[in-house]
């Protein structure tokens, strides 16, 4: 069977989840807070880095961004800059290709005996 997802366009579309670390108490939570917007506010987008969206939960210490990039490498920099914070990367696509993609192994699927 040949995969419909090597004539794909190459997906390099991630979702970044991040949490707050715990911490002990409430000064070391304070004093993290503030190291991390200290970093953070000298962070830049790196150059092939496209972010969609960049979003924080209301009431909390954590978030989610939508991005692109071919490099790795600029993902790991962020969560290693920003050790304050535990992180989930998860690889997605675009709904459509993802339907596309379905379709096409349903379709070989039903061919299977």
């Amino acid at each position: 069977m040949s995969s419909p997802a090597a004539k794909s366009p190459g997906y390099r579309k991630y979702v970044l989840r991040w949490d707050e670390r715990p911490a002990a108490g409430t000064s070391e939570y304070e004093a993290i807070q503030s190291r991390i917007l200290q970093v953070f506010r000298e962070w830049s987008t790196p150059e092939g880095f496209t972010i969609h969206q960049f979003v924080i939960r209301v009431g909390d210490w954590g978030g989610y961004m939508v991005f692109e990039t071919d490099n790795l490498a600029d993902i790991h920099f962020l969560s290693t800059a920003l050790a304050g914070f535990t992180f989930q990367l998860e690889p997605v696509i675009d709904v459509m290709d993802a339907v596309a993609v379905e379709l096409q192994a349903m379709e070989w699927r039903a061919t299977v005996a």
